[in-house]
């Protein structure tokens, strides 16, 4: 009887022992494939991060591409503008943790307010004003849209125009943008009879 019972013991220690280490297969094989899995992230990252680095120089590229050709036009063809615009809003709205990309949101605003197109003007400089808030760019991206608001043909807002033009020299007062803006501030609300009037006296 009592070989019997060590005969048990020792079959049920065996079978014990290949469960155990069946276990610690299994863990060690799970954790070769984590392992695995991490380093197929890590290089799919690494080539996900060189792929977008590689389209935002081209995409740069081709955005300095049609600076250059606006740069050169004496008066900006409508298709050629459309062009710039593309351009500049590919590459600004891909790439946008390019230190340059609040730049081309202005030129794509100066570009589609030669077009008469006000509506895209006004996107851009608002994706340019509250995504780049510490851009030393902003002042200038506050500017021009305050510029549409003052204008009649354009957004025609003078309450906007001014709220801008005061949110320019409260936050940016010793700038150029700053200066501009308390002399627009003078011309809000006047036709431009009264501003060539105003300006004539000056002289």
């Amino acid at each position: 009887m009592k070989s019997n019972f060590l005969f048990n013991l020792l079959i049920a220690s065996f079978f014990f022992l290949v469960a155990c280490s069946n276990q610690v297969a299994e863990k060690t094989n799970s954790d070769r494939k984590d392992s695995v899995k991490v380093v197929e992230t890590s290089d799919s990252l690494i080539r996900s991060n060189k792929m977008y680095l590689s389209d935002c120089k081209k995409l740069l590229a081709e955005a300095k591409k049609m600076d250059s050709t606006l740069l050169k036009e004496m008066e900006v063809k409508t298709d050629v503008a459309k062009k710039a615009i593309k351009a500049f809003t590919d590459f600004a709205f891909y790439c946008g943790n390019d230190s340059v990309c609040p730049i081309y949101l202005i030129k794509t605003a100066q570009v589609a307010q030669s077009i008469n197109n006000i509506p895209q003007a006004k996107i851009v400089l608002d994706k340019c004003i509250a995504d780049y808030p510490k851009s030393v760019h902003r002042p200038a991206a506050l500017f021009l849209l305050a510029q549409l608001y003052d204008e009649a043909t354009y957004l025609n807002n003078e309450a906007e125009a001014k709220k801008l033009y005061q949110m320019i020299i409260d936050e940016y007062p010793k700038s150029d943008w700053a200066k501009s803006s308390k002399g627009a501030l003078n011309f809000v609300d006047k036709s431009d009879e009264q501003i060539m009037e105003e300006l004539k006296k000056k002289k």
